[in-house]
């Protein structure tokens, strides 16, 4: 995750959210006001975001101190303290939103993502997310996977090749799309791992007689025609489960000796995380 893009992240949210001021705060509260206020935890799960918090008031204000006592990825439990905000009153509640609603939806994320992995423990599979994100909160969405214990899919159209149902029908068929991008691979250079969607036994065997690809996402399968296709692919390449994937079915999937399952509720079906910034 780059620096830079957190960055603009944060700058980009600080406008949306300040406009030409934070106008409650500068008529009600003196100018020279210095104030502390601490993070407290309402719910029970993995904390995430607090990280990003500390950038958030950096960028508000930089001489606003944070004294932490607790860090991403710990588990926490109603009333925990995350950490402690010190500084100028103004700084801290210009902040204070963008702070909560990205540590709110980062935790709810990590929490989710934590409890998929204790169903699919002592298997061999990953948990992966997916592009189903909110569109410019890609960066936060993955980061708080990661500090889930999942595992980051390709970021975006640029860093994967990811052959799926349409690509496929709209190329002429399974040989013509992987041909095709094979060809535009080495006429530009680039070394990009194939990811192929498969709808049924009889495509898990058209991707795999063309040789070279990285993974075979496994597109909807049941169980049944899953553990068939992990026969048949073996060695050859990776597996993948996907489609409609719930915290009922995950485990019985990966079961089926799948390498990956990715899921798409990972970002896009997670209720906010119970957080609250309060002064003391």
């Amino acid at each position: 995750m780059k620096e830079e893009d957190l960055k603009k992240f944060i700058q980009n949210a600080l406008i949306e959210d300040i406009g030409d001021g934070d106008h409650t705060s500068l008529a009600s509260i003196p100018s020279d006001a210095i104030s502390q206020a601490h993070l407290i935890v309402k719910d029970n799960g993995i904390i995430a975001g607090i990280e990003l918090a500390k950038m958030i008031f950096n960028e508000v204000d930089s001489s606003l101190k944070i004294e932490q006592t607790l860090k991403d990825g710990d588990k926490v439990e109603f009333g925990d303290i995350a950490f402690i905000v010190k500084g100028s009153s103004i700084s801290i509640l210009t902040g204070e939103r963008l702070a909560l609603n990205c540590m709110q939806h980062m935790s709810a994320i990590a929490t989710k993502t934590a409890y998929l992995n204790t169903l699919i423990s002592g298997t061999n599979c990953k948990l992966l997310d997916t592009r189903k994100t909110t569109p410019l909160n890609r960066n936060i969405e993955k980061w708080a996977v990661k500090i889930g214990g999942g595992e980051n899919h390709r970021f975006g159209l640029y860093d994967m090749i990811m052959i799926k149902d349409n690509h496929i029908d709209f190329a002429g068929g399974i040989a013509n799309a992987i041909q095709k991008t094979k060809t535009y691979l080495t006429e530009n250079k680039k070394t990009l791992d194939i990811i192929v969607e498969a709808r049924g036994l009889k495509e898990v065997n058209e991707i795999l007689s063309q040789g070279s690809i990285k993974r075979i996402l496994l597109d909807n399968f049941d169980y049944k025609t899953t553990k068939q296709a992990v026969a048949i692919i073996g060695k050859q390449c990776e597996s993948e489960s996907s489609g409609g994937i719930t915290e009922e079915t995950i485990a019985e999937y990966a079961k089926c000796g799948v390498d990956f399952i990715s899921v798409g509720a990972l970002t896009h079906s997670v209720l906010n995380f119970d957080l609250s910034l309060k002064a003391i």
